[in-house]
């Protein structure tokens, strides 16, 4: 897979401008939304403690992140005393010069990776390829992004932008040894990767993973997802290196009764996820290393307002509900972490000084539908309105800014400018100039009543 979000040029009004020309990529992302947010909503009707649940879930979180260095420190301690090691890393420089590292000192020269959003957001693949490492996808989702030298566009279904037609393509290009009379019928499609990926399985040497969770209790760590593949990176290998952040640690397991519930119902819409894999420190021999990622998560931590952000457990539920997301699709996010969630934590991960990531705050409607499903109560529309007060604004804007400022904060001056507004009424043009046309290129511009409020309101108190 070539390319990377980061430094991605544009922003976000010019990307989503883009997308939205695709009408195959509004259907297929319409259709998909929609059916995964009518199974979230059923199963999650079934519950009369739901909001219970997700209440404690933000307790939990909220009490890990508080403390969290003390946590860090005992998870360190089970997992080496379980026989695994732990590395520490900083940035994404730092993760990737680890696990190259560890790569290489076992001499291989391909390994298999379970789905992971931590070595996406460092660009491990890349940063490997430049070792001569050669990382395979084993995701269904993610290896057919891989093969089709593309971004992935959702946190769950990475390839949710593609349709089958599109898929069938993509493995008939890109894939050996497939069938030249292939379908794009799903199970034939399945049985295709099915096919590619155990030969990957059966050889690969050293297997690359993330982690849902992680157990500071007893040192385990937890993967959950639905087609196998994780359960066989995770046990053939024997190396297994882990690449999680910092924050998806949880103190106990009876902390990880509560998300086995929510997280399966917030993200495909199941009572239980088809496989939930477990494991403490070196298991069965295989030689095992946790690198824990910092890469801005402590900055995010010290903020009073973003730091729920680290709430998240990346189910993607938010993004099924985004009118936003919907119908722009992952890829105008420039980031590994599209839709409301992506706009909150990657400006806070990688700062706001390029135009894309001081864009991101504002790809929103803030209707609050992310919020009301969000399975750990992230109040994103809150995080987002305090971001964009920290976005840079031009000099246009600024002054603009005071300007309305100095006129709202005096009802005197509000009524004079509300009077001058009604006279010149007819003079004001359905397209601003200048710097305000950034209003009225998106939206139309409110038609100035014939008279204020104000003076109707005075006109017929004195009648």
């Amino acid at each position: 897979m070539s390319a990377t979000f980061l430094g991605m040029p544009g922003n976000f009004p010019e990307n989503s401008a883009k997308a939205v020309q695709n009408s195959q990529l509004r259907y297929n992302l319409r259709k998909a939304t929609h059916t995964i947010r009518g199974k979230r909503a059923g199963v999650v009707g079934e519950l009369p403690d739901w909001l219970e649940l997700r209440a404690a879930g933000k307790a939990i979180k909220d009490h890990t992140l508080r403390n969290l260095d003390r946590y860090l420190v005992r998870l360190e301690e089970t997992v080496t005393a379980a026989g695994g090691t732990v590395h520490w890393a900083r940035d994404a420089a730092e993760a990737n010069g680890i696990v190259a590292g560890l790569v290489k000192a076992t001499g291989e020269t391909e390994v298999v990776k379970v789905k992971s959003m931590a070595t996406q957001e460092i660009e491990l693949n890349q940063a490997l390829a430049e070792q001569g490492i050669t990382a395979y996808e084993t995701d269904l989702a993610e290896l057919i992004v891989q093969l089709g030298d593309d971004f992935p566009s959702h946190i769950l279904v990475p390839a949710i932008h593609r349709n089958r037609s599109e898929i069938r393509e993509i493995f008939l290009d890109k894939m050996p040894k497939v069938p030249e009379n292939l379908t794009d019928d799903p199970p034939a499609l399945a049985e295709a990767a099915r096919l590619h990926l155990r030969e990957r399985f059966l050889k690969s040497k050293v297997a690359i993973s993330g982690a849902n969770f992680m157990i500071a209790e007893t040192g385990t760590l937890v993967v959950l997802e639905s087609e196998g593949n994780g359960r066989m990176c995770l046990t053939l290998p024997e190396t297994l290196i882990s690449v999680v952040g910092i924050e998806k640690l949880l103190p106990s397991w009876r902390d990880l009764e509560v998300f086995l519930q929510l997280l399966p119902r917030s993200s495909t819409g199941e009572r239980m996820n088809p496989y939930t894999s477990m494991w403490t420190g070196a298991v069965e021999g295989q030689d095992f290393h946790l690198v824990l990622l910092d890469n801005g998560r402590t900055d995010v931590l010290a903020d009073d307002v973003g730091r729920q952000a680290l709430r998240c457990i990346r189910c993607s539920a938010c993004l099924n509900v985004c009118p936003v997301y919907e119908r722009t699709g992952g890829h105008a996010y420039g980031s590994v972490y599209p839709g409301p969630i992506g706009a909150i934590l990657t400006p806070q991960l990688r700062g706001m000084s390029s135009d894309l990531d001081a864009s991101l705050p504002f790809a929103s409607s803030l209707c609050g539908a992310c919020y009301d499903v969000c399975p750990v109560a992230i109040d994103i529309p809150e995080v987002l309105v305090d971001l964009r007060a920290k976005a840079p604004h031009g000099a246009a804007e600024r002054a603009g800014m005071k300007v309305a400022g100095w006129i709202l904060n005096d009802h005197e001056r509000l009524a004079k400018a509300q009077r001058a507004a009604t006279r010149l009424r007819k003079l004001v043009p359905k397209r601003l100039p200048g710097p305000l046309s950034g209003w009225t290129d998106t939206r139309d511009l409110p038609e100035i009543p014939e008279e204020s409020f104000r003076d109707w309101w005075e006109r017929n108190e004195r009648a």
